[in-house]
């Protein structure tokens, strides 16, 4: 990720669903938090928080979303969308 990237903020516990947008402030870089190498952050700052989440449920029943990652391997921490999914589940969020 790179910065001023916008990315979607994905809650996986409780309602999983997309929240929002974010916009990626900083590029990844080393996670402070481990020695290990393939573990990297970025820095976010919210964008837009959507009055109306888009739930898993919804995501897993339109058909222009079947082939993206959180839909073919569920545990997946960060995944890219392409220009069309973003759009689409942004128009699924304005209802």
């Amino acid at each position: 990720m790179l910065e001023g990237d916008l990315v979607m903020f994905y809650h996986s516990n409780t309602d999983p669903g997309v929240m929002g947008v974010a916009k990626v402030a900083r590029a990844a870089y080393q996670d402070p938090t481990t020695s290990d190498p393939q573990w990297l952050v970025v820095d976010l700052v919210p964008e837009q928080a959507f009055a109306r989440p888009v739930s898993l449920a919804a995501i897993k029943a339109e058909p222009g979303l079947a082939n993206i990652g959180l839909i073919r391997q569920s545990r997946l921490s960060v995944m890219p969308l392409s220009p069309t999914e973003f759009d689409l589940i942004l128009k699924m969020a304005q209802g």
